[in-house]
């Protein structure tokens, strides 16, 4: 026998159905004492287009033996059948070239991660794809020239350790995500701790680590966060936002900011944590996903599922959601406040009522029989009528959010709980209707327009009140730390049943004796009535699992 064999022996009796597996890639050459003796046959390799994990699974399924030896000989024999792949990086890409014609190859192995560029006639593939296109090349034999700059591990320059404690619910989240290879979603209620779990799983995994945020705010605190509950040495945390642009072991970047330079921020992390995960799958969001080669990620949001129903482009690119626990299960088991839910139905008042139902006639003229995703979609191409029906539909629900009926049961809802010393948060879609309310109740206003510095004075003198009014518009829906309510007030009907959710989420912070309660006022006979008494359809235990699309009937 040749020393450029491939030899495996077999000691003791075969069954004749292993026997029939081993010979579908080898000769049998006989018996030597107990042993029976075997040459892996390199026509049948190539013939049948098999791939060294194809050889190595039949000899550990059928129970030969092999060494290192063997099996670096055996892929240096696929090297030479396949040849050399060679990956770039390149704008963004995954670009490969090979020095032999693939063949049928491509289609029988690569076809679904590899894309052909015929005008540059090359190959290329995302980032994002990185870790399982090197394993597949290298299984398929190829002898990998990798000049991309990305590494199959970037360990923390210290061994990291998280200081604070996981809750019962946050442990089974973090050893869930990790069970299934550090790849996946986690989705709990607002105020459960999900940064608590990202932050274990970073001193887990000790992986250098991105962390996307969705607003500024949601940054800085990470960041607190971080130096609070680990001991990375700050020097070893950055921040990659605004004028501050700093890579680091650890690096914080919003969605904006790595959107912008996720090129240049790639190759230097092998774990991604994406907070609010839920805006990935948004059109340019989603290249941060995909332009990082990272091994490790971690999706956090307390509704992964989009309305849009674009949750599905989100599962490829972080994972599928592996632990899952809804507002009323962690209410139960008291890890957040025990709540109610009233839905207070008011009536327009006449010339209110007058001016609805002439516009809700001239919207339904102007639609005809299109449903309301039609409608946007022409609207996007032009199509003048299907615009002017959306200004309608706007006008139609300004007038629902800011009857001056909901103001009056507003106000009276306020005077009632504010004399059993309660803490109050108002939520009002529109930045008119926000004002109009603090105004008329003498309430702290937060909205987007205003200045960071304001903002935080606003937060920080209602976290200090004992009892009082914040008004909010959808600025407090995401990524400010609004201090503790037990009382929530939803002035505009919403059918976002994510927003819903997070607004709920801020009133749970639990208190010993603590019953959160969160009214939700509504224009009987409209589509605010119709969206609450559709929420109630599935229970509040479903809520964060469910999609369905927000209702658009007037």
């Amino acid at each position: 026998m040749s020393s450029n064999d491939l030899i495996v022996r077999y000691r003791g009796w075969m069954s004749e159905d292993n026997f029939r597996k081993i010979v579908e890639i080898a000769e049998y050459l006989g018996r030597e004492g107990d042993e029976l003796i075997f040459r892996i046959s390199k026509h049948k390799l190539v013939s049948r287009r098999l791939t060294a994990d194809d050889v190595l699974g039949v000899l550990d399924e059928v129970g030969l033996q092999y060494d290192k030896f063997f099996e670096d000989r055996l892929r240096e024999f696929f090297s030479r059948v396949r040849g050399t792949a060679t990956i770039h990086f390149r704008e963004g890409k995954l670009v490969l070239s090979f020095d032999r014609y693939l063949g049928d190859i491509y289609h029988t192995h690569l076809k679904d991660l590899l894309k052909y560029n015929k005008v540059g006639k090359y190959f290329y593939a995302y980032p994002s794809k990185y870790h399982e296109l090197r394993k597949t090349l290298t299984g398929l034999g190829f002898s990998v020239n990798d000049l991309t700059g990305f590494k199959d591990s970037i360990p923390l320059p210290v061994k990291a350790s998280f200081k604070g404690s996981l809750r019962e619910y946050q442990l089974e989240a973090l050893n869930r995500w990790l069970s299934n290879s550090g790849r996946g979603i986690v989705a709990l209620p607002t105020g459960s701790g999900k940064t608590h779990i990202g932050i274990a799983a970073i001193t887990s995994i000790n992986e250098a680590t991105l962390i996307i945020t969705y607003t500024k705010e949601q940054l800085t605190q990470w960041e607190k966060f971080i130096k609070t509950f680990t001991d990375i040495p700050p020097s070893h945390i950055g921040l990659y936002y605004s004028r501050e642009k700093k890579i680091l072991p650890v690096t914080l970047a919003t969605y904006q900011t790595a959107f912008k330079y996720i090129e240049k921020l790639a190759p230097h992390f092998n774990l991604l944590i994406i907070d609010e995960v839920h805006h990935l799958p948004a059109e340019k969001f989603k290249h941060i996903a995909i332009t990082s080669p990272a091994k490790y990620r971690l999706g956090l949001s307390a509704t992964p599922y989009r309305e849009d129903g674009k949750h599905s482009e989100l599962f490829p690119l972080m994972g599928d959601v592996v632990y899952q626990k809804t507002t009323q299960e962690l209410a139960e088991k008291g890890f957040l406040a025990k709540f109610r839910i009233e839905t207070i139905k008011v009536d327009l008042k006449s010339d209110e009522k007058k001016e609805y139902l002439k516009l809700r006639k001239q919207f339904r003229e102007l639609v005809g029989g299109l449903d309301f995703k039609t409608l946007v979609d022409l609207a996007k191409r032009g199509d003048e009528k299907a615009i002017r029906a959306l200004e309608v539909h706007s006008e139609v629900l300004k007038i629902l959010s800011m009857s001056e009926s909901k103001l009056e049961k507003v106000k009276e809802i306020v005077e009632r709980e504010l004399s059993e010393g309660k803490k109050i948060i108002v939520f009002a879609h529109y930045v008119a209707l926000a004002e109009k309310i603090a105004n008329e109740l003498g309430a702290y206003l937060l909205t987007g327009e205003m200045e960071e510095t304001k903002r935080k004075s606003i937060l920080d003198q209602f976290r200090r009140a004992e009892s009082g009014v914040l008004v909010v518009t959808t600025v407090g829906d995401e990524g400010l730390d609004i201090p503790d309510a037990s009382v929530g007030i939803l002035v505009a009907g919403t059918g976002s049943r994510r927003q819903f959710i997070q607004r709920l989420g801020r009133l749970l912070r639990p208190k010993p004796g603590k019953e959160a309660v969160l009214y939700e006022i509504v224009i009987k006979g409209s589509s605010e009535e119709f969206q609450a008494r559709k929420r109630k359809t599935v229970s509040l235990d479903d809520l964060a699992g469910v999609y369905e699309g927000s209702e658009q009937n007037l």
